[in-house]
């Protein structure tokens, strides 16, 4: 065979000659015919044909950068993270500021003093890097108060006519002032913005600001409730106009609402305003309808508003907690907050005359403490408090709290309150559909005339606003005995319960924060016959190294191991057991290789039994050194692991128990009465709660893999109805993942809505964790998505437990380097280091994972109190729009997209005048009114519509033909769903357009034949988005009339749309082209049609439906009552049809699919959607 000629590289002369190609195209003909007819003519081309093509040529240049990251980068930039630390400011001045006319005030300089002198008292201050104090400028103040308050003020300052001082204060609600009052609130103000600045600079890693005057109730022109400037209002502007933050978390646990900063971000979605008050239906003051639950924001900053009105006073420990875990936290894990700034009032504490609420001071520390977990950059500044021993008390532990301290231990928790039920539940009923994290609860329809069976059986809560206030303003305020007086029998009652708290909380701290145990006698233990055995020597090895290289050995006290003792083995396990083990060392290699098959995934060295006797000693001695007081928590750095093996069997890798021998040796040998066990391993730890299942003193919880039986140990006593026995029923919860893939979001789902609080209801004396790491990202095991810092953040908020005694024992994990870091971060969680995550702004929950949280909170929930909020809500908007209050600005999305503001009435009790007043219907805006708007021409092949070389078709009929789709989905859907997978009918696009893309608003979209374009929406995007339809708006068909401005084709949409695509804010879902449940596929009988607007078999009920493709029955979607789910696992018929957009999902392989096979089922349904076949795509292929 000859070797053809080089070519060589051509000259540019040669490329020029080269003869052209002779394939013409459909665009190169057109181009050629535009061209030739322009030469003609002797035209030049207009000067915007040339600007159109520079742009294009431009945007072509810019192509957008793609980003591939490391998930274990974060972990990696973490290195040099190491704890910063706590700024304090005050001003001792501020005690000037007091009212002259009534000694008797509440707002009073002994709560400043009293703070200072306790904090001092604890060597808190001492601690702390101290900033000198410095007032706010005017151009500060204006950013966000009226020019008028400053110049009011500043006529006061230094005047001594007490009358004339009295005289401008009536003028202003809860008002005095002082010849200092001018001065002085500057200097709260400008202190407050400086901590918050040195926060976001770095320079510290979080702060306290003791300042007084407060400042949140301080309105844009009015001073209010003791407050003249907005001191945490303006420090928030600061850090989002000089720092440029972008997410900020306002958290206000002040009794009273603090209505002022609420108003100055009502619709600005940089800042989550989250307010816990007090409010008894508007009775209480400030007495206002904007500070109840469903006011909840306006335009681009609609959701970012939440009002927690307690409707009933004595609210406990308990009450609050439940807000956090069921509200609170939830949120700021998927929002992710920048900054978190903390409006700290303690008038909900013990002996607050104001308050009336039973707030221990620990539970303060308590609540920072789980913010902390959540942002590493958080400022307290002080607000309100009126009982001078608990405001001191709660605010030192706060304090001490931000120094890194752990929290005490709180009082044993009660039960939380109805009341407080009944506002969290209202809370998350008008929040949901702005946040993906509130999908825990059942839902039921409203509407009665429509039966459904599913709603029988389910408690439902009634959600109903009241109003008992008046905002009706007064010519003059009182300024005289206008406050709640105690009386000496009430006062000496409080102080002696105070006393008694003092006494009895715990506020010693260990000589060490941490100690770690790690011993090479560990790495004996191998598998010879397999060297490449997952459980290998190096899994300790590089976990010790990595420790090293973080610079962490020298910050922690490293203690000696040792070996545990026949004894203390034999606490947990049987004489039989451990003689077997004791038989190694003298057994020959081969016997040992043949031994490992009458067990199940074990394998046996002659040195094993003394690996697995250090390994167990390693984690007896370490809960020797946290019980004693030497180390604060413990880290051991352990192997064998040791969750699978029982009583008398090793297993799993294991060979004995170290978690289970550290909780017998703390129960027994220190005596404690409540141990908790997390077991986070990706294996469910079976032996663990084999031998822990009848004990009430060690509560075991395990979230693990589950797969339906089909994951190791396939056993059924991992599922959630494995609840214990005995005595020790209730004390075992297992939360089981049913599928791969899970990750950070699930596991701090499983943290808040279960872990915690079971947790703190349970009060543990001492924390220990089996921390299996094969759960992390790039285990060859475990399957699952987290990440190292997710590990690291679970254990920062373990620490809020037992005071702070938490001990990691490790368990799986078999990626050397995942593991490596991922104890890592967990070392640097219990030293104190921020835990730093990467921002995504796409979270979204497995339905999965949300099916089992669910499961075990329904049978847990008799077993703990916590977890008492399973209610069911309406699926329907059953609530008015929020209508007038004083002094707030709504600023109403009008069609146009233009913004305007209006205030509402200074004055609302006429109910006639507040409906008047409502602001107009806000727009409603998706990709689905872009979607409508389109005019996509329809193609011969069904394959190609849309695209550049095809004549666009303008006719009225085809733009009509969409309008009319468009509307009907404005009737079939109630709004778009709110997860990511599973079926449902939030897709949009037209269903002739073939293999063309489908359009979908805010939530995923089920693709059409082709890819679905979907806008990222509040259960995705890490925040309520403007996007979101909203009720009452304009509808679809409306939307659907405007189609004259719309870009002609596909393409056109695409390319306009394409930054919305490098935001995230549109995103695509990608349909499979095959899938094995296919090859099962029945054909359609002739006699089958697929009705629109049929009934789900089930529950009656026409939206959001599919009809299932092998017995053509219709069910409702998991976005209604979940009874196509429900037919799925009862019959395992995969794939169904979407009656709204001609999706198909596939339930068993969780995707959509676009195949050939499935046009004569689409087809069915579109003849009888619209009364025409669909495009047939090429080539041709039919059902047999």
């Amino acid at each position: 065979m000859s070797t053809p000629p080089p070519t060589g590289r051509r000259s540019a002369g040669d490329r020029k000659n080269s003869p052209s190609s002779s394939i013409v195209t459909r665009n190169g003909a057109r181009k050629a015919k535009i061209q030739t007819r322009a030469m003609s003519a002797g035209a030049k081309p207009s000067a915007v044909v040339v600007a159109a093509k520079k742009k294009a040529q431009m945007k072509k240049k810019q192509q957008p950068t793609f980003v591939l990251r490391d998930h274990l980068l974060t972990a990696m930039e973490s290195k040099l993270k190491v704890k910063g630390g706590t700024g304090f400011v005050t001003e001792p001045r501020m005690a000037e500021h007091r009212c002259l006319w009534d000694d008797k005030y509440p707002e009073s300089p002994q709560r400043l003093i009293s703070v200072i002198e306790r904090c001092n008292d604890l060597g808190l201050i001492d601690q702390c890097l101290q900033f000198p104090p410095r007032a706010a400028s005017k151009a500060e103040l204006n950013v966000l108060h009226s020019p008028s308050v400053y110049e009011l003020l500043e006529k006061t300052h230094n005047n001594q006519n007490v009358e004339y001082l009295e005289e401008v204060s009536s003028r202003f609600d809860a008002v005095f002032i002082h010849p200092s009052t001018h001065e002085l609130a500057l200097i709260a103000a400008g202190s407050t913005i400086d901590m918050v600045d040195r926060i976001v600079s770095g320079e510290v890693q979080n702060g306290f600001a003791a300042v007084r005057p407060p400042g949140h109730h301080a309105m844009h022109a009015t001073p209010c409730g003791y407050c003249f400037y907005n001191n945490v209002a303006l420090a928030a502007k600061h850090a989002i106009d000089k720092r440029g933050l972008s997410r900020i978390l306002i958290v206000d646990w002040d009794v009273h609402h603090g209505q002022a900063t609420q108003q100055m971000f009502y619709d600005d979605p940089k800042v989550v305003y989250f307010s816990i008050h007090r409010y008894e239906h508007g009775a209480f003051w400030p007495n206002l309808k904007q500070s109840n639950f469903h006011y909840t924001g306006c335009g681009d900053g609609e959701g970012y508003t939440f009002n927690v009105p307690l409707n009933q006073t004595g609210m406990k420990d308990a009450d609050y907690l439940a807000i956090w875990f069921q509200l609170l936290l939830p949120m700021a894990l998927e929002y992710r907050p920048e900054l978190i700034i903390i409006s700290a009032g303690y008038d909900a504490a013990i002996g607050c005359p104001e308050g009336e609420m039973e707030l221990t001071p620990a539970c303060y520390a308590t609540l920072l403490h789980l913010l902390l977990g959540v942002c590493p950059a958080v400022c307290v500044a002080l607000e309100g408090g009126y009982c001078a021993p608990s405001l001191a008390e709660g605010a030192a532990l706060t304090l001490r709290t931000l120094l890194g301290h752990p929290p005490p231990a709180l009082e044993a928790l009660g039960e939380p309150s109805d009341s407080v039920r009944e506002s969290i539940l209202n809370c998350i009923y008008t929040h949901k559909k702005f946040w993906g994290c509130y999908n825990f609860q059942p839902t039921y329809s409203m509407d009665t005339s429509i039966p459904n069976v599913c709603d029988v059986d389910k408690e439902k809560h009634i959600v109903v606003v009241k109003w008992e206030g008046d905002e009706t303003v007064p010519e003059r305020y009182e300024t005289r005995d206008c406050y709640p007086i105690q009386s000496e029998t009430v006062i000496k009652t409080i102080m002696e319960r105070l006393n008694h708290l003092q006494i009895v909380t715990d506020l010693s701290i260990a000589q060490h924060p941490v100690c770690y145990i790690y011993d090479e006698a560990m790495l004996k233990h191998k598998n010879i016959c397999e060297p490449g055995h997952v459980e290998c020597p190096e899994r300790i090895l590089r976990i010790h190294e990595r420790h090293r290289d973080f610079g962490l050995l020298e910050r922690v006290v490293q203690v000696a191991a040792r070996q545990a003792t026949s004894e203390e083995i034999l606490a947990v396990h049987t004489e039989k057991h451990l003689q077997k083990l004791n038989e190694l060392a003298s057994t020959k290699l081969r016997d040992l290789n043949n031994q490992k098959e009458a067990y199940d995934s074990v394998y046996f060295h002659p040195d094993s039994l003394e690996s697995a006797t250090v390994a167990a000693g390693c984690v007896l001695q370490a809960v020797d050194e946290v019980l004693s007081g030497r180390a604060g928590s413990g880290v051991c750095v352990v192997r064998p692991p040791g969750h699978h093996a029982d009583e008398e069997l090793p297993s799993g890798f294991c060979l004995l128990n170290n978690v289970a021998l550290a909780a017998a040796h703390a129960t027994t040998t220190h005596c404690l009465r409540r141990v908790l066990i997390l077991d986070w391993d990706v294996h469910h730890g079976n032996g663990t709660q084999r031998i822990t299942y009848s004990d009430e003193k060690i509560l075991y919880i395990s979230i693990h893999r589950y797969d339906n039986g089909a994951f190791f140990p396939h056993s059924k006593d991992a599922d959630y109805t494995a609840v214990g026995e005995g005595r020790g029923k209730g004390f075992n919860v297992n939360v089981p993942w049913n599928k791969r893939g899970m990750g950070d979001a699930e596991y701090m789902a499983a943290m808040v809505n279960v872990v915690l609080p079971i947790a703190y209801e349970f009060q543990p004396q001492l924390v220990l964790v089996s921390a299996g790491f094969d759960a992390c990202v790039g285990d060859p095991l475990g399957g699952c998505k987290v990440t190292p810092e997710c590990y690291g953040r679970m254990t920062q908020m373990l620490k809020g437990l037992a005071g702070g005694r938490i001990i990691l024992c490790l368990e799986g994990g078999y990626n050397v380097t995942s593991i490596s870091y991922a104890m890592t971060m967990c070392t640097k969680a219990l030293l104190g280091d921020p835990i730093i995550h990467h921002y995504d702004p796409k979270v979204t929950y497995h339905p999965s994972a949300v099916e089992s949280i669910t499961n075990v909170i329904k049978v847990h929930k008799k077993y703990w109190k916590a977890l008492k909020f399973q209610l069911a809500l309406p699926i329907e908007d059953v609530i008015e729009k929020p209508g007038p209050s004083l002094g707030l600005v709504i600023s109403n999305d009008n069609v146009a997209g233009d913004s305007d503001k209006s205030y509402v009435s200074v004055s609302s009790t006429d109910d006639s005048q507040a409906k008047d007043a409502k602001d107009s219907s806000p727009l409603e805006a998706s990709l689905e009114t872009e979607m409508a708007n389109m005019s996509i021409a329809k193609c011969e092949d069904g394959l190609h519509c849309g695209s550049d070389d095809e004549s666009p078709d303008n006719s009225e009929t085809s733009k009509k033909k969409l309008m009319i789709y468009a509307a009907g989905l404005a009737m079939d859907r109630p709004g778009p769903s709110e997860d990511g997978a599973g079926p449902s009918s939030a897709g949009a696009g037209p269903s002739d357009a073939g293999a063309g893309p489908s359009f979908a608003g805010a939530g995923p979209s089920s693709a059409g034949a082709g890819p679905s374009y979907a806008e990222a929406g509040p259960s995705t995007s890490g925040g309520p988005s403007a996007e979101q339809p909203r009720p009452g708006g304009t509808g679809l068909f409306e939307a659907a009339m405007q189609y004259e401005d719309s870009p002609e084709t596909l393409v056109g949409f695409l390319s306009q749309n394409m930054g919305a695509f490098i935001r995230g804010e549109m995103f695509a879902v990608v349909p499979e082209p095959w899938c094995p449940h296919l090859e099962g596929l029945p054909k359609v009988p002739d006699d089958v049609e697929f009705e629109q607007g049929s009934r789900c078999i089930d529950c009656k009920r026409r939206i959001e439906n599919w009809i299932c493709l092998h017995c053509y029955n219709v069910y409702c979607s998991r976005y209604a009552n979940k009874h196509l789910q429900r037919h799925y696992r009862d019959t395992e018929h995969a794939l169904s049809l979407s009656l709204s957009d001609l999706s198909v999902w596939c339930s068993a392989c969780e995707l959509y699919l676009d195949s050939p096979l499935l046009y004569d089922v689409r087809n069915n349904a579109h003849r009888c959607k619209f009364g025409e076949d669909m495009p047939r795509p090429n080539p041709q292929v039919e059902m047999e």
